[in-house]
């Protein structure tokens, strides 16, 4: 699975550097989660994997606090999420998570960003079967047989455990993204490298020249779009 995570890695330093972007995207996002129940990380779940996903990208606090108080002030901002799926070149498959307030407006940012890119849009289900949701937790400072060891020991069942460039990625079932952070929390480890609820593909092609160009100028394109939150696709980038 090593590879699959090099391609998370490849995206979050892709989205670190562009700071503004992203923090806006999470104070969107901060805030729906807020809305969705109690404006409290403690007894609304949702926000609280939310507010764990915006350490790992280093959200400062004052972006986080703007979001919840807007939720708590009744603000009547309503925004729908959607799951936009396509194809790039040479057989490239690409997911599109999207948070918006005007659904016109995203559906056809979206179909331009494949369409003028050498990609098109497909229907719902139409590549997302080639994906697996997956629970993604990254660790420094532990070995691979450590954080099995505790994990055996809270009870916790994992897909895989692998050692990736002197840190520890836990792959799991989304369902026990939670368990997992807990059970590390539980042996005094709170910082995560990472903390993602992802879509991983089950194979990865390699593309290059032109079509890798073209993949990487749509891909580009749509994490620059105002309403796109997450964008998968099942090309590998290399390290």
């Amino acid at each position: 699975m090593g590879r699959k995570w090099n391609n998370i890695k490849e995206k979050k330093a892709s989205k670190d550097a562009n700071t503004s972007r992203i923090y806006a995207k999470f104070g969107v996002e901060i805030y729906v989660a807020a809305r969705s129940g109690e404006p409290n990380p403690e007894s609304n779940q949702a926000l609280k994997f939310v507010l764990e996903r915006a350490k790992t990208y280093n959200v400062p606090r004052h972006i986080i606090d703007r979001a919840i108080e807007k939720a708590k002030g009744g603000s009547e901002e309503s925004y729908t999420e959607l799951r936009y799926e396509g194809f790039g070149p040479n057989g490239s498959m690409v997911i599109v998570d999207a948070l918006t307030n005007n659904v016109n407006r995203t559906a056809a940012d979206v179909r331009a960003a494949f369409g003028k890119n050498g990609g098109n849009m497909g229907v719902s289900g139409s590549v997302s079967y080639m994906f697996d949701a997956t629970a993604v937790i990254g660790i420094e400072g532990k070995s691979s047989d450590d954080v099995l060891e505790l994990l055996m020991e809270a009870d916790v069942d994992v897909r895989d455990i692998a050692d990736e460039d002197e840190q520890v990625i836990v792959y799991a079932e989304p369902d026990q993204f939670h368990a997992v952070q807990e059970a590390f929390k539980q042996a005094g480890i709170t910082e995560f490298i990472v903390a993602e609820l992802t879509m991983l593909p089950q194979n990865e092609i390699t593309l290059d020249g032109e079509a890798l160009a073209k993949f990487e100028k749509m891909i580009d394109v749509l994490e620059d779009l105002e309403d796109v939150q997450r964008v998968y696709h099942n090309v590998d980038l290399g390290e």
